[in-house]
């Protein structure tokens, strides 16, 4: 017999959010989410509970090495906020909305500023790996969109607008933050593939020529979902590789862990004073 699949619909995000409430000592007023090789962003928060993915009713399971599937829950820079040490992919073979699912999750639970971090392939040839790029804003070449089908009311319109998906006000305090730590800021257009293959010289080359600075594999689901659900969105990538088409060179996924795993302090560092910036204080709940 086949076994029933959760639909990612609102009761199962509210089963999880309950789940959730129940057990964190406050209710976060900002959600993390960590890419490849980045998990250790939540160094840089107070850990006070976490759950393995497992553990947390109707949630997927990342297959991705270094996505190590758990939520960790504790207090940044005076803020409330929830960490997930890694996401679900596309390539995974996880539908959009099971990609979605944790933001459907911070949803319930009322998180308004939702800080998304990637591990990224750099196409703009000023870039080098280890900076980190801003997202400014996001070319969505991946075929999917987690709107697709009905659309319960309770999630947000029909058709929402997604031109200014990446908040300005986050942006420009995450610039000022990453310059100040002297780690590389860049800002551009980030442009979202399936995968899981990487991409051919005449993929770079076209990706360069539509505007997009960097490539990955995650994120602009997340993007979507985060603004249909009224939030304030954050993107930040870390450059790993450069995916340059007349500079071809080889990047293994462990040479990729370990420059997201050299930048992760840094990156934690300039989020943290991000959230000094985001409006709410720790909440009881």
């Amino acid at each position: 017999m086949m076994t029933q699949l959760p639909d990612y619909g609102f009761n199962q995000a509210a089963q999880a959010a309950e789940f959730l409430r129940s057990r964190m000592k406050t209710v976060p007023v900002a959600a993390i989410f960590t890419g490849t090789g980045l998990g250790q962003v939540a160094a840089s928060a107070k850990a006070s509970w976490s759950v393995a993915y497992a553990d947390i009713p109707n949630m997927p399971a990342p297959t991705v090495e270094s996505h190590h599937g758990r939520l960790v829950a504790g207090e940044m820079a005076g803020r409330a906020v929830a960490i997930f040490q890694g996401r679900f992919h596309l390539y995974e073979g996880y539908s959009p909305q099971a990609v979605t699912f944790p933001i459907r999750i911070l949803q319930c639970l009322g998180v308004r500023t939702l800080i998304l971090t990637n591990a990224a392939g750099g196409l703009n040839p000023l870039f080098s790996a280890g900076d980190v790029m801003v997202i400014e804003d996001h070319i969505n070449l991946t075929g999917e969109n987690p709107l697709v089908g009905v659309i319960d009311p309770r999630w947000g319109p029909r058709f929402p607008e997604i031109a200014g998906a990446h908040n300005g006000k986050l942006q420009d305090l995450a610039r000022c933050a990453l310059n100040g730590a002297g780690a590389g800021c860049r800002g551009g257009i980030y442009a979202g593939l399936k995968g899981p293959s990487l991409e051919t010289a005449a993929e770079m080359r076209f990706l360069r020529t539509i505007g997009a600075d960097a490539v990955g594999f995650s994120t602009v689901m997340e993007t979507i979902a985060g603004v249909h659900a009224g939030m304030q969105v954050l993107g930040l990538s870390v450059i790993t590789n450069m995916c340059l088409p007349d500079r071809l060179i080889s990047a293994s996924v462990e040479e990729i862990i370990a420059t997201a795993e050299n930048t992760a302090p840094r990156l934690g560092g300039a989020i943290r004073q991000v959230l000094e910036s985001v409006d709410g204080e720790a909440r009881i709940s």
